[in-house]
């Protein structure tokens, strides 16, 4: 694409169709830039666009498109093709933190974002003059700019607090702070003299303070790791000036400033090598009267928040946002200081507690946010350590959280008002979720009738709160690790939980709420067959909000855990009556041809599990339905998209493992296709598992005459592989596969093949791989495949005894008793990048596995060998009375002491010698 005014003009065109709320114009645009993106000069096209247009919506578009483009395709993925040429990576990076910083702000955050994914990838290696670039410009006064470098700097930075310690990291961090540690304290303590120059100047101030916010990050990022020889000498100083600015009754503190700041303290009052900053009695009782207790308050902007903007409140207070309100960060910092001073900081803080319900009881509507503020000082006090997942794992013992609970807690919930003080109720639920480790098991069950009854709530907080909270509890293990509540125990209530549930979600502003879909699901996983007699019209209810949300998907929790509540509906059916599936079917299928043909992409991978669990519940043959799609399957478009790939493969596996005979006499011509998928997904290191997967169902369940003409290109196919690119996941995959198919057509096949193929090869295969790399095979299934296998080779493959192969029989016995008996060999050689099976959804990020549509593990060899140690033992038996005297002579003079010591026992189980 040249950088041309009518490529420039075309592209205007198409990001204006891009923000038309007409799908019918928007998806094509959308497509259309999908297609060129690939092409060199795109990136720098849209940021001359965002550069030189004369149309501000048009310059945002293009900077957003700028930065999701980016973010797809910088990344350089193995054995994938460069997304982005060379020479425009080159480009982007010589002239876009110029562009960032000469761009109104609403560019600059966006280009600031393709910064740091730039950087994620390249700095400092491949961008090493980025932080001086950086750097330099502190030096400009123009506190826009300064701004713009800070924001840069802090979405670089800031994966430091979550990132492992490693060498490699810590040798990074110090480039950094030599660069930028210095200027970045000078900046602070300027700056913080410009707030006193300008004192009376509120717009003035707001920039400083924004400048603030951003320092207090970067700081709080660059020390995280703690290296602290970088700003120990100053750490007083800092310290001294982010108190002092707490403690000021300054309206004009912006939250983000105060929050930082207090979050900066909370940093440092943990640390060993600071606590003598805070031993002073007057200090500590300063920070707890005059910082935590004022930003503990329930402030006008966080009232605006709970009641006009619930989706960024909820966000910011059970997930916790990078931009922290004031009382988190005081939440933290009480926290912190427990971490030491818990005797006195619990002391300090009860008087307060006790002092503030007093004052609520004197008149509840009025004083309701003294309540508020005592809740949320227990729960900081209280909380030692703590897990999304499992809540309050380790609490302050000083605190009686189950008084609390009884006392202050249950009365506003059992409120017959839902919609009475909607704060305290978010409140109180919030406290159910954070300890209900805590809380002894009957509060709790008392609890979820009032959580169910608060689902009706119209405020967006308190009924997502309710929900999440009977998710959480519904998740909880009890002794042997089963579920805290049982089905019996919440059955009493099974309609009314159901039906308050989906009535949530036509609550104004919960449409497509996540949290209640989570609840949807986790309620179904618990109650299984309870849910039965309503499933008609839940899957109806279902069906409707899935056709909804298909029209333009935008919430990604919120799907899956949709299309995790359906595949629970069919699962709980079809097991009490298989017959029930036709049912589901006729549900849902009208609604998945609509995603097909209408390519919704973040459905497609739903889809195809979804409809993998419906095929694979029919028992026989494969329904017409699906024969039908059969041959679209095949379609190399869809192969093109990785997140496609898994789903599509399980997909094919169902079809294969249902209606093999049907495919081989209704649909030969397509299974060039089906091997043309396995050659493709072979050749990629990512994918290749996949490959396997596929392979492995064709030899398994076709009929070996309708692909014997393709075995041996499928063996070339896969020779070609190990020579060019070997890795130790395809090894294991491999060694699974021809133990596989010497079980399914039998070990002299599997000989001949290889010898067909170039002679002597078999002892090539014996010697090279299956016997050193046996070891490297993982999962039960996977291994008693291969020592079934090597059982074949050894005992029914006549080469084995009587040619050259003879020398290693004894080595592949030796590796198959270790199979057994050694630990798995989990080596990996070090210039090996191995992308293992578990790791593959990060580079598939469009692929999310729906737990519920899970694939049964299939046993092949399991109606043929149920131990197979004893499999071995009885299969040498029988060699040994073909041949007597050879199988003992060759075990006895050629295997290992333990090795045999071990096979003897084999024997001994069996009940079998050896003639």
């Amino acid at each position: 694409m040249e950088l041309s005014d009518a490529n420039l003009q075309t592209l205007t065109e198409y990001l204006k169709k891009t923000l038309d709320p007409d799908p019918a114009i928007r998806r094509p645009a959308e497509k259309f830039l999908e297609s060129v993106e690939g092409n060199q000069n795109y990136p720098l096209l849209l940021l001359t666009l965002l550069e030189k247009s004369q149309d501000n919506v048009i310059k945002v578009c293009a900077s957003v498109t700028f930065k999701n483009y980016i973010k797809r395709n910088w990344r350089i993925v193995e054995d994938e093709p460069n997304k982005i040429c060379e020479a425009d990576r080159v480009a982007i990076k010589a002239n876009i933190v110029h562009l960032m910083l000469s761009s109104p702000e609403q560019i600059q955050k966006q280009l600031s974002d393709a910064i740091s994914i730039i950087g994620r990838e390249d700095f400092p290696q491949k961008w090493p003059d980025l932080l001086t670039e950086m750097v330099n410009r502190f030096q400009s006064g123009d506190f826009h700019v300064i701004n713009g470098v800070l924001r840069t700097a802090h979405s670089l930075f800031k994966r430091y607090r979550h990132e492992f310690k490693s060498n490699e990291l810590w040798t990074e961090i110090k480039l950094v702070l030599d660069a930028f540690a210095l200027p970045l304290t000078n900046l602070f303590k300027a700056t913080i003299e410009l707030c006193s120059t300008h004192a009376n100047d509120a717009s003035a101030l707001r920039i400083l303070f924004s400048s603030l916010i951003l320092i207090s990050k970067l700081f709080y990022s660059l020390n995280f790791q703690d290296l602290p020889e970088f700003f120990e000498d100053n750490m007083e100083t800092w310290m001294n000036n982010f108190h002092t600015l707490l403690t000021l009754d300054n309206k004009l503190l912006q939250t983000d400033l105060v929050s930082n700041a207090i979050q900066f303290l909370a940093s440092v009052c943990e640390r060993p090598h600071y606590k003598n900053l805070f031993e002073d009695q007057n200090t500590l009782t300063s920070i707890c009267e005059k910082v935590i207790v004022p930003n503990m308050e329930f402030r006008a902007a966080d009232e605006e928040a709970f009641e006009d903007n619930s989706e960024e409140y909820i966000r910011r207070d059970l997930e916790g946002s990078d931009i922290d309100t004031r009382r988190r960060a005081a939440c933290d910092l009480v926290r912190g200081l427990c971490k030491f001073f818990e005797g006195p900081v619990t002391g300090i803080f009860s008087g307060y507690v006790n002092s503030m319900l007093q004052e609520y009881a004197k008149n509840p509507s009025v004083n309701w946010k003294h309540k508020d503020a005592a809740i949320y000082l227990v729960t900081s006090l209280a909380s030692k350590a703590q897990t999304q997942k499992h809540g309050i794992t380790q609490a302050n013992e000083l605190v009686n959280l189950t008084e609390f609970f009884v006392n202050h807690i249950l009365p506003d919930l059992k409120s017959a008002n839902v919609n009475e003080f909607p704060v305290l109720k978010a409140d109180g639920i919030k406290y159910i979720m954070i300890f209900r480790n805590q809380v002894p098991k009957e509060h709790l069950l008392v609890s979820i009738p009032l959580l169910i009854n608060h689902l009706q709530a119209e405020s967006i907080v308190v009924h997502t709160y309710a929900a999440h909270a009977l998710e959480r509890l519904f998740t909880m293990r009890g002794p042997n690790n089963a579920t805290l509540f049982t089905a019996a125990e919440i059955a009493p209530f099974v309609e009314i939980l159901l039906t308050n549930l989906f009535k949530a979600l036509t609550l104004p502003g919960s449409s497509e709420n996540e949290y209640i879909m989570k609840a949807i699901m986790r309620s179904f996983s618990l109650l299984q067959e309870a849910i039965i007699p309503y499933i008609p019209t839940l899957i109806t209810q279902l069906t409707q909000k899935l056709l909804a949300v298909s029209k333009n998907p935008s919430k990604p929790h919120f799907n899956h855990y949709m299309f995790e509540a359906i595949c629970l509906s069919i699962r709980i059916t079809c097991k009490a009556n298989p017959a029930a599936v036709v049912n589901f079917e006729e549900a849902l299928f009208l609604v998945f041809t609509e995603i097909l043909q209408n390519d919704v992409q973040e459905f497609i991978p739903y889809v195809f599990q979804v409809m993998s669990l419906l095929l694979e519940t029919h028992k026989n043959d494969i329904p017409s339905s699906y024969m039908a799609l059969f041959p679209h399957l095949l379609q190399p478009v869809l192969w093109e998209r990785t997140g496609n790939i898994p789903a599509l493969v399980r997909l094919l596996q169902a079809f294969l493992e249902r209606g093999s005979n049907t495919i081989a006499s209704a649909a030969a011509d397509k299974i060039p296709g089906l091997l043309g998928v396995f050659q493709k997904l072979i050749a990629s290191k990512a994918n290749d598992h996949q490959g396997f997967y596929l392979l492995n169902s064709i030899i398994e369940h076709m009929p070996p005459e309708s692909v014997d003409q393709y075995r041996k290109q499928i063996f070339i196919l896969l020779f070609q592989r190990l020579q060019n690119s070997k890795t130790t996941k395809f090894i294991k995959s491999f060694l699974v596969f021809i133990n596989l198919y010497c079980i399914k057509y039998g070990a002299l096949a599997l000989q001949e093949i290889f010898d067909g193929i170039q002679p002597k090869m078999f002892g090539m295969v014996l010697e090279k791989i299956i016997i050193p790399e046996i070891q490297k095979v993982s999962g039960n299934v996977e291994k008693k495949i291969c020592a079934v296998g090597i059982t074949k080779l050894l005992t029914e493959c006549p080469p084995m005894m009587d040619t050259e192969y003879t020398k290693l029989w004894t080595p592949l016995l030796q590796s198959l008793i270790g199979l057994f008996e050694l630990p798995e060999d989990d080596t990996i050689p070090d210039e090996e990048h191995f992308i293992d099976i578990e790791d593959t959804p990060g580079y598939q990020t469009a692929f999310s596995q729906l737990a519920f549509a899970g694939k049964k593990e299939h046993d092949p060899v399991g109606q043929m060998v149920n131990n197979p140690k004893i499999h071995l033992a009885q299969s040498l038996h029988k060699l040994s009375t073909a041949c007597p005297g050879r199988v003992p002579s060759m075990v006895s003079t050629s295997l290992n002491a333990e090795a045999l010591q071990y096979l003897q026992g084999y024997l001994q189980a069996a009940s079998v010698t050896l003639i």
